[in-house]
């Protein structure tokens, strides 16, 4: 049902059941807000999306208030602006003076409301708030003194990931955001996706940097350093320096990482083809020899760490698959070191990964061999774009460069492992192979990609009905677990990553990150997908080589060893 109302002195047509905001958003203009995210229901916390409506006393909340007909609306009168300057006035009068070397300076929205309500000036002092830094994760860092209490944070970490790590403790100024027992996050629930970082309008929360300890490396002359880099980060990274999203630069990427220094670069999509080898085998070998089902995936390291903590049944269902990122760690300082003729002691192996759970991932006791961690150091895609800017490298200067051989060559499958959905189809295609012998005739299994929150299908495999299922978002794994455990049983395989729409939404990806650059990613990466020769993991000639020539076949004793692990479960508080 439409609905005419009037804004500014213009009348727009809204739809019944819109908010002020929705309205005003679908006409292109727009007000600002801090305590909204979109797909959750309001709060009006924050009150910086206040409007003024003839007839109403008080200003109202663009994001709670429906719209009525006949509605007289005006968005910047001086009443509002007066009001939004003087709450962003508040939040600065006891806010750090650090942003020269904050994190967040440039991407900071109190920075930015600041600038765009001309405050110019300290009208309110306020007492600042003597906060400790709790350093204690290995992958974020949380910073209470620049927190505004928007509540952005605890509503992804509660709403979307259903994990609960953080809360509102305290009442009044005694407010603050903080874990249960006011114990640091290393011993809290969370599961380190990161997804906070992404939704927090200023430096309270970012990722634990290896800058530092990555560049003392590179000055180390007995080092060899070699890194990798996650399928989505060639199509996200350059958006840091002006690139339209999901452009591919892949090549411009190569060429900055050996300017650093890195003295091998290698595309961890290489070690996505052979993770798919490795998953698709253990699959048939469930279905064909009664093996626990459903069989779930293991990539992702930060739902893996939601599972080890709240689905304790449900851990022997987890593929003992390493991630890419793990078996390529793993590659590198076993395979690629004989044939290079390195010890594997001398190598300092980095990642360049989509995630902050991935940096949890590498400094697990379980990604180990004889003591030496398969992964060193991780680098998030914003961390990057700092390295690339610290080493004074104009991208747009560079001519595109090839990834290092034997592992930098990858099928476009092991490409598609950025996006919700990109594991099972990869899966899917090898499995069916090694099922019947004969490749799929169409590889594309449409029915497992979007950006939706969950995604089911059968796929027939010759005489074989295989029922999948894809989740991202953990409160959605929940709920698809829930299913499993009341009795559902056609669910043989399925995949589960923490970031609502797989990593091309990860929690190390830049800052500002929307629903279209998200889209456009994932475009990207099946745009890939559809152009190249080579779409099945089994296809890859460097595979097949790794395997002729080291690990011998998949599920062997010698890939088992150095590609698969097990996980156990977890306590917290």
């Amino acid at each position: 049902m439409e609905i005419h109302i009037e804004v500014n002195n213009n009348t727009i047509i809204a739809q019944k059941g819109d908010t002020i905001l929705d309205a005003l958003k679908s006409h292109g203009m727009s007000v600002p807000t801090l305590c909204h995210l979109k797909g959750l229901l309001p709060t009006g916390s924050c009150r910086m999306c206040v409007v003024e409506c003839e007839g109403r006393k008080n200003l109202v909340t663009a994001c709670s208030e429906p719209v009525s007909e006949g509605m007289k609306i005006h968005t910047h009168s001086a009443r509002v602006i007066e009001s939004r300057k003087t709450i962003v006035e508040l939040l600065l009068s006891n806010h750090p003076d650090d942003c020269l070397y904050c994190e967040r300076n440039g991407s900071c929205e109190l920075q930015k409301l600041s600038e765009d309500l001309n405050v110019r000036e300290r009208r309110i002092s306020g007492k600042k708030n003597n906060y400790k830094l709790d350093v204690s994760s290995a992958s974020i860092v949380r910073d209470p003194a620049k927190c505004i209490l928007c509540g952005r944070c605890v509503r992804v970490c509660e709403e979307i990931e259903g994990v609960s790590a953080i809360e509102f403790v305290g009442r009044g100024s005694k407010t603050c955001i903080n874990t249960s027992f006011n114990h640091g996050l290393n011993v809290s629930s969370c599961v380190n996706c990161g997804q906070c970082i992404m939704v927090c309008p200023t430096g309270a929360l970012k990722e634990k940097p290896h800058i530092a300890e990555i560049k003392e490396k590179l000055s180390d002359p007995s080092k060899k350093v070699i890194i990798q880099y996650a399928p989505s980060i060639p199509i996200s990274l350059f958006e840091e320096f002006g690139f339209q999203p999901g452009e591919d630069v892949t090549g411009l990427m190569n060429a900055a990482l050996r300017r650093i220094g890195f003295d091998f670069v290698f595309d961890t999509s290489f070690s996505a083809d052979l993770t798919i080898m490795e998953e698709a085998s253990e699959l048939v070998h469930r279905i064909s020899n009664g093996g626990v089902l459903p069989m779930i995936t293991s990539c992702c390291p930060g739902w893996v760490k939601y599972a080890e903590q709240f689905q304790h049944d449900l851990i022997p269902n987890l593929s003992s698959c390493k991630s890419p990122q793990q078996m390529m760690g793993a590659i590198i300082k076993s395979y690629f070191a004989d044939a290079e003729g390195y010890d594997p002691a001398d190598i300092y192996s980095v990642s360049i990964m989509p995630c902050t759970a991935k940096k949890f991932e590498q400094q697990r006791e379980e990604m180990t061999q004889n003591g030496i961690s398969d992964v060193d150091a991780v680098l998030t895609t914003r961390e990057l774009a700092r390295l690339i800017r610290l080493h004074g490298i104009d991208i747009h200067k560079l001519k595109p460069e090839l990834a290092d051989s034997p592992l930098g060559t990858r099928s476009s499958a092991g490409k598609i492992f950025g996006v919700s959905g990109g594991v099972m189809e990869a899966a899917i295609r090898t499995a069916h192979y090694f099922i019947t012998g004969k490749e799929l005739l169409k590889f594309q299994v449409n029915a497992v990609r979007g950006l939706e929150g969950r995604k089911e299908a059968k796929i027939q495999i010759d005489k074989l009905e295989i029922g999948v299922a894809v989740v991202s978002g953990l409160k959605n794994a929940e709920i698809l677990l829930d299913e499993i455990r009341n009795g559902r049983t056609d669910i043989h395989f399925i995949e589960v990553m923490a970031c609502p729409g797989g990593c091309i939404n990860g929690g190390g990806q830049p800052i500002g990150t929307d629903e279209k650059s998200i889209q456009t990613r994932m475009k990207s990466l099946y745009e890939i997908d559809e152009n190249e020769a080579i779409k099945v993991s089994h296809k890859n000639p460097y595979i097949i080589e790794l395997y002729q020539n080291f690990l011998d076949k998949p599920l062997g004793q010698k890939s088992h060893h150095l590609l698969h692990t097990k996980y156990q479960s977890r306590e917290v508080n």
